[in-house]
């Protein structure tokens, strides 16, 4: 598979924020490990594509965020982690969802998602340790216009989004990938309305990456004739930054009856990975410590 991978620019002399992304080998990667069927490896994919264009586009430095999309479609909830360095990981609660082909023969994500719902993202700036978080309705549930409607309203930048997967028969990704448009506050109402036109003749972004075309060139079918600087390529990817450690630090948080109930009936306990399925074993010993972890602080209070 081609290598995933992201450019970064500007148009126009500066009207617009550009960015384009190829990311058919971290959807591929989201779907080996949660075993998604068609219709929700589409509405995961165009998820976490979403969250690395949100990510790049409004992140600095070690910043991270939170994707959480919760509609009355049958995928239930999907949750995406984004850092501005490309690194993504997600999952969707229900992976086994297969829905009949949409009205235009293509993969029904409106109907895997559902119309009625939230899209809420947290920020965590690493300077700051008090997330932000925005929070809007759904709007289509198609996701691309879920995600632009979230930019308008929480964050007021005027966007264009668009989120496209190729899904194979066999369920594997074919191709998966976006663009971002941004508004600067130089742009005329002439500009505005040229963009809107371009985007609403381009092909879907799959289509383009099925055909060859690359981010850049995306970005140029998207701009035309207009001046176009690229100014960063990047590269993107599905990684899980969990750890023991951190699962530890998550289970001394449990009540001491409930650890140890762990003891009594499991002598141990297994902590799985909701976002890369990795498994982490506690032995009875190592329970026994967060226990007495936990009398220590108590006794210190």
């Amino acid at each position: 598979m081609t290598k995933d991978y992201l450019v970064k620019g500007t148009a126009m002399n500066g009207m617009f924020r550009a960015y384009a992304v190829r990311a058919s080998q971290v959807v591929e990667d989201a779907h080996e490990i949660h075993d998604t069927w068609s219709a929700a490896s589409a509405a995961l994919g165009r998820s976490l594509v979403g969250t690395i264009l949100l990510a790049t586009s409004g992140l600095q430095g070690d910043g991270h965020l939170t994707v959480k999309i919760q509609g009355n479609g049958p995928v239930g909830f999907i949750v995406c982690d984004g850092k501005a360095n490309g690194d993504v990981r997600g999952y969707v609660k229900q992976s086994h969802v297969n829905l009949p082909l949409n009205k235009q023969g293509k993969i029904d994500v409106k109907g895997a998602v559902g119309t009625t719902g939230v899209l809420s993202v947290t920020k965590m700036a690493p300077t700051d340790k008090t997330p932000y978080t925005g929070e809007v309705n759904l709007v289509s549930g198609e996701l691309g216009e879920d995600f632009t409607y979230y930019l308008a309203q929480s964050e007021q930048i005027p966007s264009a989004m668009g989120l496209s997967v190729f899904v194979n028969q066999d369920d594997s990704i074919d191709v998966a990938g976006g663009f971002l448009i941004q508004a600067l506050p130089g742009a005329t109402d002439e500009a505005l309305t040229q963009l809107e036109a371009s985007i609403k003749d381009l092909p879907l972004v799959s289509e383009l990456l099925r055909d060859g075309k690359t981010p850049e060139e995306i970005l140029r079918m998207i701009f035309k004739d207009q001046e176009l600087k690229l100014h960063q390529t990047m590269p993107v990817q599905f990684k899980c930054n969990c750890s023991k450690d951190r699962f530890t630090r998550a289970l001394a948080t449990l009540r001491p009856d409930e650890i140890q109930a762990m003891i009594d009936e499991d002598h141990g306990a297994e902590a799985v990975c909701q976002f890369c399925g990795k498994k982490y074993q506690f032995s009875e010993a190592e329970l026994k410590g967060m226990l007495k972890y936990q009398d220590i602080q108590k006794k210190q209070k």
